[in-house]
């Protein structure tokens, strides 16, 4: 049986980068580049660094409040100089999570 941290050592950011293009909707392919994505992943691993998500040490499940993470993103985003809109940054998440959960990573909260 797979175990999350399994999960954890399957996620590759090149894949997950390759993923979140594909998943974009058609007319975000050309404003939304490899950079952009990379920037948000970036930008969410340091999230959750800092609100203690991660723990290499632990397979328990983590809650995230997506409000306080997206406001983090768009805060960092403007600190970076990163020019980078509301509606990219939503597209970018839900492509994430879409390639967490076809890995197993993440799944729907019931």
């Amino acid at each position: 049986m797979k175990t999350q941290e399994d999960d954890l050592l399957v996620y590759d950011e090149d894949d997950a980068v390759k993923f979140i293009i594909n998943f974009l909707p058609e007319e975000f392919k050309s404003k939304i580049d490899d950079t952009k994505i990379e920037y948000v992943l970036d930008v969410v691993y340091e999230f959750y660094d800092e609100n203690g998500l991660i723990d290499e040490d632990s397979t328990e499940e983590a809650s995230i409040d997506e409000e306080e993470m997206f406001k983090f993103i768009q805060k960092c985003a403007k600190k970076d100089k990163m020019d980078i809109g509301e509606e990219e940054i939503e597209l970018i998440l839900e492509g994430e999570y879409q390639y967490g959960k076809s890995l197993g990573i993440y799944r729907e909260e019931e």
